[in-house]
């Protein structure tokens, strides 16, 4: 084995451009970006040397009338020597911010070693001119990178300060990218909040490219409030409730949250702008803060989280399901003192966000007992607070779906009987946990059954005059699983009410899903409904009802049967269920058959 040869990984940088511009980065304008953080590392690492050094950082766009303008980054940052020039701007992935961990401040924004190389998704040639400020005499170097692969490297002549300067011009088609105003507008994008001071010459005119961060002073003045509510709405462009302070250990990451201002569903990802080390990340980031948190949109930054290679995510490790806690726990805090301490802001926000606070409270049983009483719930009643229906009825009684509450709100309303609907996202599980943790509320899973023993019995005479109407309903409706009662409830309009239990709504479930697949899949659907116990749901007619009254007394079976499948029918529409085929195919032959039956009648009275 040891005659054999030692080769070197050859790299194709033509390929490598096209990985940095179609994979890594999420677009070609980064290349300010990658040229502003390596500006700002190298005055930081100047500020080792020299603790009283300053440091700024210079754009310009020189404008040629015979060519393409030129771009010019300049900093009096540390700079590089020849030798460091070969080793860190020719060596991929090599970068002068990794090696020596004594030199390399905390601050340090990139350690990747191929910023510069994202030039080259904007140019094809590469200009630097650097002088070392390190101990030692050493001249300026120039370097100069194509796109080919090739480099090179001379000392200069002439003496430049101490620092670096990146010459670049436009590839074909990137010119905008050159454009002063684009620049500006990238430069503030990415790096408004750095700390060198960063200006932008161009026409004769210099602008400065950034200024002070929102979490500049901490903790956050209240007095603040409103100037941050304005910053948060030039940046999101939207308008917001309230603004809260973030701070982590973990991670060292601050910020402000701010509470939307229009309710959005539960598990919505709201786009946060996130800064590293005050260097815009990303304006979409999703992973620094808890699921339930999806009522707010932040401004954060972090000087403790490790970047992606692309610099536009974190890496996902302890550290920032660390921050992911502490983050979420300042938003919960929040709540927490707004609850006790203002009820009436409190129930302004859970009016618009009772969704993220449901979320949070269902894993959180004092974040339960305290928002509890202000959560909206729908009821047969109407849509009241837990607080309210509390006041009202010793009683939570709850049905688990809304096709549940579909069936029986309108019989339950009329019997003045509260009944809460808790078929919406995390509803069951904040009555069931609030049962399990408050011994002195009384919470209850409520059914149709349930109902139906509140309905008015029949007379004993009333019960003779139905009883064969009752066993030619039930015949009649046997092939659809379904059982018939009479019975006489509220409200008299309503002619009919169906109930079908859980068993019994999963067999129609399958029976819908068998109607629209075939072969293998209707074996597979038709094993499932072999071991589901054989349940019928319940058709209960309203003898209170002038029209059930009607068709019961009709001297005309086929009149009977037919209006009893009409009925039927109705009922399943009034509760919002999806009718098979057999029922669609039911609906029209028995309109044709009623019509046809009172045809026939009226001829057997001319």
């Amino acid at each position: 084995m040891s005659d054999q040869q030692q080769n070197r990984f050859q790299v194709d940088l033509r390929g490598l451009i096209d990985l940095l511009s179609q994979h890594l980065y999420s677009g070609p304008e980064v290349f300010v970006r990658e040229l502003l953080q390596n500006a700002v590392d190298a005055i930081r690492a100047r500020q080792q040397l020299d603790l009283g050094h300053v440091g700024t950082i210079e754009i310009e766009v020189v404008e040629s009338r015979s060519g393409p303008p030129t771009l010019v980054f300049q900093d009096d940052g540390v700079g590089l020597s020849e030798q460091e020039v070969h080793q860190f701007l020719a060596t991929i992935g090599q970068s002068s911010k990794r090696g020596n961990v004594a030199r390399r401040p905390d601050d340090f924004l990139g350690q990747f070693g191929i910023g510069l190389l994202s030039s080259f998704m904007v140019t094809n040639q590469i200009s630097v001119l650097t002088r070392s400020a390190r101990e030692g005499d050493h001249p300026a170097v120039e370097w100069r990178g194509n796109t080919d692969g090739t480099y090179s490297v001379r000392p200069l002549k002439r003496e430049i300060p101490c620092g670096t300067q990146v010459f670049l011009q436009p590839a074909e088609g990137f010119e905008e990218f050159f454009e002063p105003q684009r620049i500006l507008n990238l430069a503030r994008n990415f790096g408004e909040f750095l700390e060198p001071r960063i200006v932008l010459n161009s026409g004769g005119q210099t602008q400065v490219v950034n200024g002070d961060a929102p979490w500049a002073e901490w903790p956050v003045d209240p007095d603040e409030r409103e100037q941050l509510l304005d910053y948060g709405r030039t940046t999101f462009e939207r308008d917001f409730l309230d603004v809260i302070p973030l701070r982590s250990t973990a991670g060292s990451v601050t910020g402000v949250a701010y509470v939307l201002a229009q309710a959005v569903h539960a598990g919505a990802r709201q786009r946060h702008r996130v800064y590293l080390k005050d260097m815009l990340l990303s304006n979409e980031a999703h992973d620094l803060l808890p699921e339930w948190a999806f009522f707010v949109q932040c401004v954060l930054n972090a000087r403790g989280l490790r970047p992606t290679a692309s610099r536009e995510s974190f890496y996902k490790d302890r550290v920032l399901e660390d921050t992911q806690e502490e983050l979420g726990g300042c938003l919960r805090r929040y709540l927490v003192e707004m609850a006790r301490t203002q009820p009436n802001r409190f129930k302004q926000l859970i009016a618009v966000h009772h969704l993220a606070a449901k979320a949070l409270a269902i894993d959180d049983d004092e974040c339960l007992e305290l928002f509890a009483d202000w959560f909206p719930f729908e009821t047969s009643l109407g849509t009241m607070t837990l607080g309210e229906y509390r006041q009202q009825h010793p009683v939570v009684r709850y049905v688990a779906s809304r096709d549940q509450f579909r069936q029986i709100a309108q019989v339950a309303a009329s019997e003045s009987l509260a009944v809460v609907n808790a078929g919406y996202v995390y509803e069951v599980e904040i009555l069931q946990r609030l049962g399990a943790i408050r011994p002195d509320i009384r919470v209850e899973p409520f059914d149709a059954d349930q109902l139906s023993e509140r309905f008015e019995e029949l007379t004993q005479q009333e019960r003779e005059e139905t009883i064969e109407f009752e066993r030619l309903a039930d015949v009649t409706l046997q092939r659809f699983k379904c059982a018939v009662e009479i019975a006489k409830f509220h409200p008299t309009e309503l002619p009919a009410l169906y109930v079908a239990d859980e068993n019994s709504g999963f067999m129609r479930s399958i029976e819908q899903a068998q109607d629209v697949t075939e072969g293998v899949w209707t074996d597979v659907l038709g094993s499932l409904a072999q071991d589901v116990p054989s349940t019928y749901a319940r058709l209960y007619l309203n003898y209170g009802n002038p029209l059930i009254h009607r068709i019961c007394h009709l001297a005309d079976e086929r009149g009977q049967q037919r209006s009893i499948e009409m009925v039927y029918v109705q009922s399943l529409l009034l509760g919002h269920f999806p009718l098979k085929q057999s029922e669609i195919k039911l609906l029209n032959e028995g309109l044709l058959g009623l019509i046809d039956w009172a045809v026939t009648t009226d001829r057997g009275h001319e």
